[in-house]
């Protein structure tokens, strides 16, 4: 596309600008013809040493690009002067250009080491003396006039120059242009692209139909380096009687954009253009592409295009202020239609008409999906993109609220007809697709990843103000923002819903998960599945690891219908974990470490038969309660209390049986309880479980029974720490006392989670699909409620002490979440 011009113009800048150590002022008449590349210094001095401290530009100078355009002007590093002076570029052929150095009396070198002193003498052209320089392995000339001292790379050069001073026909735009610099600024740039095929060459690769040229005649820039930060403030200048870009915005107001308030987060790079009135541009972009055609007003009401690259894909997203005539127009071009997260999207079976209308801004893009955000459409060439905008969009995590966002616009105007912002992985992105490898190789030398990048064109009456900006990151303030990190569809259905276990090579989380064809699948933190493996019925429960060896290894143990299974880090299974109980109907496993100390007991519970195996798959036989003589409901629990073991055990006929670790009764509770579906917690001391009218029961370690009716329906949930007690009823939510009233809906359990010393509690809507998720006050996470189909799994996954979420994302996908 031919707006990556800009993003490539950029680095050149970059790199340019690092080449520029070394300008004065100008002398125009002493400018070679074709001057292509021309820099105007203001003092010298200032310009080398703001330069040498940059921290993004330093790694450029030992760059090839560095090396085939400015190594030239290497001599120029130990030239001392304070006047004013202009280094001036000229193009030979197409893989070659010379410069002149033209600065006002006196000059001198430094000499900061003898063996960096040129070598000096004196030489004859065209009968007149010259100086040769010959320093690091670098050849320039000189000559001294009047009052000026001219430096070159060429003798005939320099000799065509002063054989043609004040008969130099000066560009008149150019002289406007030297007239409006700032001179407070160290540098201005000075940029012909009529005459840029050398730099071409360098910058773009030779498929690409990019080029410096037909952007617009002339770009200047005043320079600002310091140490983190490099802005260019200028102007660009499309003249009327030539074929620019810029000529598509001539007569057009620029307009506050408002695309960053629909992008999602995660985006690495953005253009956008806007204009005030669509036919002004459809007729400046008839006249651009030399057409006949006339356009019709399905696109009048457009405000404001952007182009998106998210993850190494592109979405394109039109504003406007009408959206009435653009949906009859797709609906006559859409095939099939689904909802995802409440939005409808559509798949279209013609996919190229935004080229057609918005070229040249518009190119190689597919529109196979759109979607419509009120009054935005939203197109992607997957659809995995659209579904990840709808994603962010819901949850609020969108790029206004980013860093790089917020960055540049302290920055750039609040109007604009072209923005763009970019990351570094954007950037190189953008590099990789349109530029020379030498550059992206360049590029990936600098600190890219600590800064941003920024630029903008604002249109005025005859000129369009120019911006580029490369500035460090600074680091974010907090804030709860959420983004989705990636989304993953399984080959059926969840059956399960997807929780964290952990790499014990990496020490992050990962992602396990079963489908409805009983496939379970291990997923890494970038989204890839690692392994599937069938399996013979759902897992009951939840998956616990283990590190059977004491290795540091880990592995995952579970119970099947009938099945107890342990498999290693690749998905194989570990024997003699792989029992098959007859019969089946297996409760969830359970797994005892009394003392921490990786001495496991796996506790498997089949109707009232219990079954206790040790790290070996060995029957524990001093475990003497073996038969409940009642089903047990639910996985038993070990909970330790001071310096006693408690294994909890929730019988079908009422008895809430409180054991040793041996099978005698610990405590005794005299009372039958017709158990509600949640399960039996320690908190405060004492041991906490519901019935199904609603009744909490507490019982202390001697067996006595308080009851507190909350008047709970048979549904309601529970969950509690030993200092946190929370439950729900259909749609109140209570946390330590504090009751939070939520939409009207059907509501999971809540389940606590305590990450970095804070607790979180999170419930999920699974009627209308919304995750909430609160502190321990009661006060909910910022951004929240978030699209989730299931109850969630939290943790801090790659230990960047921010937190992450996993859940379903419709019925046959998971989606993973951070919170920023």
């Amino acid at each position: 596309m031919r707006f990556k011009l800009v993003f490539t113009f950029t680095v050149f800048c970059i790199l340019s600008c690092q080449k520029q150590k070394e300008s004065t002022t100008p002398l125009l008449d002493y400018l070679p013809k074709n001057a292509s590349l021309i820099i105007k210094v203001n003092n010298l001095t200032n310009l080398k040493s703001e330069f040498k401290n940059n921290e993004f530009l330093k790694p450029l100078t030992s760059t090839k690009n560095y090396e085939n355009i400015l190594g030239r002007t290497k001599a120029l590093q130990f030239v001392q002067s304070d006047t004013s002076g202009i280094l001036a570029f000229t193009e030979i052929d197409s893989l070659n250009s010379e410069f002149i150095y033209v600065s006002d009396k006196p000059l001198s070198f430094i000499n900061p080491d003898k063996d960096e002193s040129p070598t000096i003498e004196s030489v004859s052209f065209e009968g007149r003396s010259y100086k040769r320089y010959e320093i690091e392995h670098s050849t320039f000339f000189s000559i001294e006039l009047d009052r000026q001292i001219i430096l070159g790379s060429s003798l005939n050069l320099l000799d065509d120059i002063i054989d043609n001073i004040n008969n130099t026909e000066i560009d008149p735009i150019l002289n406007s242009l030297f007239e409006t610099s700032n001179i407070d600024k160290s540098a201005s740039v000075f940029l012909n692209l009529e005459q840029s095929n050398w730099m071409d060459e360098y910058v773009f690769k030779k498929d690409t139909t990019i080029q410096f040229s037909g952007f617009a005649d002339w770009i200047t820039f005043d320079i600002e380096p310091s140490q983190d930060f490099l802005q260019l403030n200028g102007i660009s200048i499309a003249k009327d009687s030539t074929k620019n870009l810029l000529s598509l915005f001539k007569n057009t107001r620029p307009a506050i954009g408002n695309l960053g308030a629909k992008m999602p987060a995660n985006t690495d790079a953005f253009i956008s253009f806007s204009f005030d009135n669509y036919d002004v541009f459809a007729q400046n972009q008839k006249d651009y592409l030399e057409a006949a055609f006339k356009r019709d007003s399905v696109f009048n009401t457009v405000e404001e295009i952007g182009v998106l690259f998210i993850e190494n894909k592109k979405a394109v997203i039109l504003s406007t202020y009408g959206a009435e005539n653009i949906t009859r127009y797709l609906e006559d071009k859409s095939s099939n239609n689904a909802i995802y997260m409440g939005r409808e999207t559509f798949e279209l079976v013609s996919n190229k008409f935004l080229y057609e209308y918005f070229n040249p801004l518009l190119k190689e893009f597919k529109a196979n999906y759109y979607t419509i955000l009120e009054n935005t459409f939203i197109f992607s060439e997957e659809l995995e993109v659209l579904q990840g905008v709808i994603r962010d969009n819901s949850s609020g995590s969108t790029f206004d609220k980013s860093m790089l966002y917020e960055s540049a616009h302290k920055v750039l105007a609040d109007e604009s007809s072209i923005v763009f912002m970019a990351n570094a992985k954007g950037m190189a992105d953008i590099l990789k697709m349109h530029c020379t490898k030498e550059l992206l190789n360049d590029f990936n030398k600098t600190e890219a990843s600590n800064y941003i990048f920024a630029g903008q064109i604002v249109a005025d009456a005859n000129f369009y103000h120019t911006t580029l900006l490369i500035q460090k990151k600074y680091k974010e303030k907090e804030r709860n923002t959420i983004s989705a990190l990636f989304r993953v569809e399984l080959d059926s259905d969840l059956a399960t819903n997807p929780q964290f276990v952990k790499n014990h090579r990496t020490n992050k989380k990962e992602i396990v998960v079963q489908d409805m064809d009983n496939n379970l699948y291990l997923i890494s933190t970038k989204g890839k599945i690692l392994w599937k493996k069938q399996l013979k019925g759902k897992i009951q429960g939840k998956v616990s690891q283990v590190d059977l060896y004491k290795n540091g290894r880990l592995q995952l143990a579970f119970t099947t219908g009938n099945e107890f299974l342990i498999l290693d880090r690749n998905g194989k299974e570990v024997a003699p974990f792989n029992m098959n109980f007859p019969g089946g109907n297996l409760n969830e496993l359970a797994v005892f470490d009394y003392e921490g100390k990786r001495n496991y007991r796996f506790v498997i519970t089949q109707g009232s038969k219990v079954y206790m195996y040790n790290s070996k798959g060995k029957i524990v036989r001093g475990f003497k309660y073996t038969d409940t003589g009642s089903p047990v409901l639910a996985a038993p629990k070990h909970i330790k209390s001071g310096n006693k073991d408690y294994l909890v055990f929730m019988l079908e006929n009422g008895e809430l049986k409180i054991m040793n670790r041996v099978g005698n009764t610990r405590v005794k509770v005299s009372e039958k309880i017709e158990f509600s579906s949640n399960n039996t917690y320690l908190y405060k001391n004492n041991f906490i479980v519901t019935d199904k009218k609603g009744t909490l029961y507490s019982i202390d370690t001697k067996g006595n029974v308080s009851k507190t009716k909350l008047n709970y329906s048979e549904d309601h949930g529970l969950d509690a720490t030993s200092r946190t007690l929370v439950s729900n009823n259909e749609n109140i939510l209570s946390i330590k006392g504090k009751k939070v009233t939520l939409d009207l809906g059907v509501y999971t359990h809540p389940v606590i989670f305590y990450v970095h010393d804070k607790i979180y509690i999170s419930v999920t809507d699974i009627q209308s699909q919304k995750v909430y998720l609160f502190d321990s006050n009661a006060v909910a996470i910022q951004n929240f409620p978030v699209f989730g189909y299931s109850m969630i799994d939290l943790d801090d996954i790659d230990n960047d002490r921010k937190i992450e979420f996993v859940c379903k994302d419709q019925e046959n996908a998971l989606v993973l979440y951070k919170i920023n």
